[in-house]
């Protein structure tokens, strides 16, 4: 009893997230706005962002009907429990609003941070910063909110009503509230991808006739492209990454409540999770209060400046969670405590991964800066190494985790207690995702406000400063994908075990053994996968882009006097051209994570549908790993010619450096983050259409 007490604490939890990110907004939003120019600008981007955004929910909003009325068909057949179609609506409603919030506050914070640029570089750190940090704790606010409202409805509900599928009242709690899942998820894979396709179609476009062609300044007014590509760093990096998070955090807390009742906890393994989700609230806010530079900080001291308020989140967390296990677990279970520092850590040390491999203060990022002097070519040949090298050390890590994770929790003696070990490593690595999310969220910002300082004609010294503050965005952002990806990877084994144990609440046997011909058909496709959503999203980036080149080229040509700077050009046709071709090119790799479980599991059975999500899982991870180390390396190569190495700006070497950031574009900002969400979906399909798979399997 004294365990279902402590559940309070979530609600509570989400009251005090949301409180402070409203009082931070208030603080941001009082912060000066700079000249008339710096807010003309960010006024043109803050238009095309909810522009974009008003475009994008419509058509989403047409998907989420659809299938709210197939899972409503489903229900009334008995296939699904009446209240799965509404959790769906549910969790996409929160996500997409998690990325509208934080894209909003985005978007008034660009002018702002860069005129508190003028003033000192920590002033534009903690602006940019306190704007991420919003992003951080709406989504995790709303996230727990979500979670407390559904938990507390069902347990009420199945008080006073029958429980469904013979199960006790615990376990079809959370069986329902896995199901929500997927409504998260499916609006952050279409806001991931929508958003991606739109941000790096502007970005390579704004670049290689901009800076390639025309030989002139990133963010230089004179692009007709600039706009889009500031619109885009809001829409794909803040409100598509806001979406992703969201999907992960309430994910991982989703599928560890349901093992928790498989392992035999009870209501005790439920509320575990969702209180180490507000001790991490608890946590992520004091640790912003440890975010602050010294004027002359080099890259190095900023990023130093970030780690303390993660360092100091991630031990309060360490510190409380023994605490909460063993009032809730007892001490027989504390093997969980160290499960839970075992997700945390290993969450750090994949960020430092992240960090060597994309940083340009270490040798990877700099030997691909030196590939630059012998052309294009053999800087992309070096970025591809660089993140196929970076591989190995993070899938160390997972891998170590996971067996951590499992025999420490009990694997050994307890199959289940072990698999909830695995799940509760996931929530500890994003229990203070408050702040995690916070230190990736200011990149975008922090990015938007150089492009403001360019084109507001700033002095110098505001745009090194902004230059700074985005070279570190840039490895902070990296190490955000990192982190999303390997809870991903822990997250997707924890649903793999609960669409198993979906299966069999369905009185459904699987039979796993890599013998099984079923087993092996649906890993070979599942391995497929990733690469075949990746191909997809890369070449709609592709095809986007173009559509951008022609159109800048069109207008350098056409328009009189705009290489001189004595006309205007057309920045709302580049925003428009971008729009239209995410919206377009977006919907059919979101389909294909939706429709390969089921079609997978209706051609060949369930058994087929645990090697797809197998597969997927391990593929995707490492793909995911070394798509996002490779783009991160690549920015910050051309980042560290353009501070003067190997000629500086304009030379050879900056243009060989430029073409491998546009390869790197979509790898790191559209297919790469994508493919976290597209594992856990196709997982989430898989349980909500696990009873409808059974019973019409064409091969019985």
């Amino acid at each position: 009893m004294f365990g279902f007490d402590l559940l309070i604490l979530a609600p509570i939890g989400s009251i005090l997230a949301l409180s402070f990110a409203f009082y931070l907004a208030l603080s941001v939003l009082k912060m000066d706005q700079g000249t008339d120019r710096m807010k003309e600008i960010a006024q043109a981007v803050r238009i095309g962002a909810q522009a974009y955004l008003k475009r994008q929910y419509v058509g989403v909003a047409l998907f989420f009907v659809a299938v709210f009325c197939i899972l409503m068909f489903m229900a009334v057949k008995n296939y699904l429990v009446i209240f799965v179609p509404f959790a769906f609506l549910t969790g996409g409603l929160f996500s997409g609003l998690s990325g509208f919030i934080g894209m909003n506050i985005a978007t008034q914070s660009s002018n702002r941070t860069a005129a508190a640029a003028m003033k000192s570089l920590n002033s534009g750190l903690r602006v940019a910063f306190s704007s991420g940090a919003v992003m951080g704790l709406t989504v995790v606010g709303l996230g727990l909110l979500d979670l407390s409202i559904w938990y507390y409805f069902l347990n009420w509900y199945y008080s006073c009503h029958p429980i469904p599928l013979g199960t006790d009242k615990i376990a079809a709690i959370t069986s329902t509230m896995l199901c929500f899942g997927m409504g998260a998820s499916s609006q952050a894979l279409f806001a991931r991808v929508g958003g991606g396709i739109f941000t790096k179609a502007a970005d390579v476009g704004a670049d290689l006739v901009g800076k390639v062609e025309a030989g002139i300044p990133e963010d230089d007014p004179r692009n007709p492209a600039v706009i889009a590509d500031n619109v885009g760093d809001n829409v794909g990096d803040v409100a598509g990454m806001g979406a992703d998070l969201y999907e992960s955090y309430v994910g991982s807390i989703v599928a560890t409540s349901a093992l928790g009742v498989a392992a035999g906890l009870g209501v005790a393994g439920v509320t575990v999770p969702m209180v180490m989700a507000a001790v991490g609230v608890v946590a992520s806010i004091i640790g912003t209060f440890f975010v602050k530079s010294k004027e002359d900080a080099s890259q190095s001291a900023l990023l130093a400046a970030l780690r303390k308020g993660v360092f100091a989140s991630s031990f309060i967390v360490a510190v409380i969670s023994f605490f909460l296990i063993k009032a809730t677990l007892g001490v027989e279970h504390m093997g969980v405590y160290w499960s839970v520092l075992t997700g945390l850590l290993a969450g750090v040390l994949i960020g430092l991964c992240t960090e060597y491999y994309t940083s340009s203060g270490f040798k990877p990022t700099r030997f691909i800066a030196d590939q630059s002097v012998t052309g294009p070519a053999t800087v992309i040949i070096g970025g591809l190494a660089v993140g196929m090298m970076s591989t190995a050390l993070p899938v160390l890590i997972v891998g170590i985790a996971i067996l951590a994770s499992y025999f420490l929790s009990g694997g050994a003696a307890n199959f289940n207690s072990g698999l909830y070990g695995i799940a509760i490593s996931a929530v500890g690595m994003l229990s203070t995702l408050g702040i995690t999310l916070a230190t990736d969220a200011y990149g975008p910002v922090a990015d938007n406000a150089g492009g403001n300082a360019e084109m507001s004609h700033l002095p110098p010294e505001v745009r090194k400063r902004t230059d700074a503050l985005d070279s570190l965005g840039n490895t902070t952002a990296a190490t955000g994908k990192g982190f999303a990806i390997g809870s991903a990877a822990l997250t997707a084994l924890a649903l793999i075990a609960a669409f198993r144990d979906q299966v069999g609440l369905y009185g459904k046997e699987m039979v796993l053994s890599l013998m099984n011909p079923n087993v092996l058909v649906g890993l070979f496709f599942g391995g497929m996968l990733p690469f075949f959503f990746c191909s997809m999203t890369m070449r709609a980036v592709g095809r986007a882009a173009g559509k951008i080149v022609v159109e800048v080229r069109r207008q350098f040509k056409e328009i009189a006097g705009l290489m001189e700077g004595k006309a205007k050009p057309d920045y709302a046709r580049c925003v428009t051209i971008a729009t239209a071709a995410a919206q377009k090119e977006m919907i059919m790799p979101s389909l294909l994570a939706v429709a390969a479980p089921i079609v997978v599991g209706l051609l060949i059975g369930v058994e087929a549908v645990a090697g797809l999500l197998t597969g997927a899982t391990v593929c995707g991870f490492v793909l995911a790993v070394m798509m996002a180390n490779s783009g991160g390396a690549w920015d910050n190569a051309k980042k560290y010619i353009e501070e003067g190495h190997h000629g500086g700006k304009g030379s050879l070497a900056h243009k060989a450096g430029v073409v491998g950031d546009t390869v790197g574009d979509p790898f790191k900002d559209t297919s790469g983050p994508s493919l976290n969400i597209l594992i856990k979906l196709m997982s989430m399909v898989s349980i909500v259409f696990a009873s409808f798979i059974i019973r019409n399997t064409f091969f019985k």
